[in-house]
């Protein structure tokens, strides 16, 4: 009985995406054409360092709009924002962007004609492989509830972008969902595939009654590890999951860069041959300090991933390259020093 009423929920959504875009509600708004080959950064760490006073020069010592400097001196076309369900906004400078503030940003982005990628964190806070907390007003909520607010929230931050007047290129159901999302309810590994791939459709679904032009995306962890991607991708499209594409992230040291380019590209390839799917890589990064290896990293994926078969690579993205070092507890994988300036990492993207 159970199953019956969770298939009937999740059929009624797909009609619900189906009617809005038959009746032209919101559907007709679709997303400008995306760049054929996306070199991009995920920017969401800008509005909160901008509220504590950060600036930026550029490589002269010339102090200007990150999102210029991104964009005009190395090539950055696309931006990637992330947005989380209800978090505690008190912590507003150190990242946390809700649906409000992340459409601020991709304004900003939108106004300078790059593209954008929403990553959907179905959280309050971080999801990536080591947690998917249900966000704290969904605590209680049954199954049938939980794709309701999939639903909901998702068709929410849409319009909330498409009211800032951006259509998101890329839309990720949810973030680093290496073992599903929403737990328990979503976690794959402990018998939640098929709620796993139900949730995936409710926001694919939700995405498309906005935008029916915006590609939706599956993201996991660890690019380099096509175990899992078999395991994840296979079972979402063996439990009818529909979405557009696969997205990896990919964080590999100096002394191994080059056997985890090698793994993720032999990846994306038999994601692209077992699955028809395209494959971008939404994040990447290696230490400040190493501008050098990480220059060549940058540059080596890059053309890697442009030259899968058929084009069916779709864009590399650097992670937050505009954090300071030690940003918001640690985090060093930036590409600016010290000094306030770029260093030569993101030349990587050039040409």
């Amino acid at each position: 009985m159970e199953k019956r009423k969770l298939m009937k929920r999740a059929m009624m959504l797909l009609c619900a995406a189906l009617l809005l875009c038959t009746w032209g509600i919101t559907a007709p708004n679709t997303a400008a054409a995306a760049p054929a080959f996306a070199k991009g950064a995920d920017i969401s760490w800008v509005a909160g360092l901008e509220a504590q006073g950060q600036t930026w020069k550029d490589k002269n010592g010339k102090q200007k709009d990150i999102l210029q400097i991104l964009r005009d001196d190395y090539q950055i076309n696309s931006v990637r924002i992330r947005v989380w369900v209800n978090p505690n906004m008190s912590d507003y400078k150190n990242g946390y962007l809700n649906a409000e503030k992340a459409a601020n940003l991709a304004a900003r982005a939108k106004n300078l004609g790059m593209s954008v990628m929403l990553t959907l964190h179905y959280s309050d806070s971080w999801a990536d492989p080591g947690q998917q907390t249900k966000p704290y007003a969904w605590q209680n909520f049954n199954f049938t509830q939980l794709m309701d607010a999939v639903w909901s929230h998702t068709v929410y931050v849409m319009n909330t972008m498409k009211n800032k007047g951006v259509t998101p290129d890329w839309v990720q159901i949810g973030n680093e969902t290496s073992d599903g999302m929403l737990w328990p309810d979503g976690r794959a590994s402990q018998g939640g595939m098929k709620n796993y791939a139900w949730l995936v459709n409710t926001g694919n679904n939700a995405v498309k009654s906005v935008s029916s032009s915006t590609r939706t995306i599956v993201h996991l962890a660890s690019g380099h590890d096509s175990a899992l991607f078999e395991w994840n991708i296979g079972g979402l499209i063996a439990n009818g999951a529909t979405f557009d594409m696969v997205a990896m992230s990919l964080y590999p040291s100096t002394s191994d860069w080059q056997t985890k380019v090698t793994q993720a590209v032999a990846n994306a390839n038999n994601i692209i041959t077992k699955y028809n799917k395209d494959v971008i890589v939404s994040e990447i990064g290696l230490e400040y300090n190493q501008a050098a290896t990480t220059k060549s990293f940058i540059a080596d994926i890059k053309q890697k991933i442009r030259s899968l078969p058929n084009s069916r690579g779709k864009g590399v993205f650097y992670w937050e390259p505009e954090a300071p070092p030690g940003y918001n507890g640690g985090y060093n994988k930036g590409a600016w020093g010290t000094d306030g300036k770029p260093t030569q990492a993101l030349e990587g993207f050039l040409n």
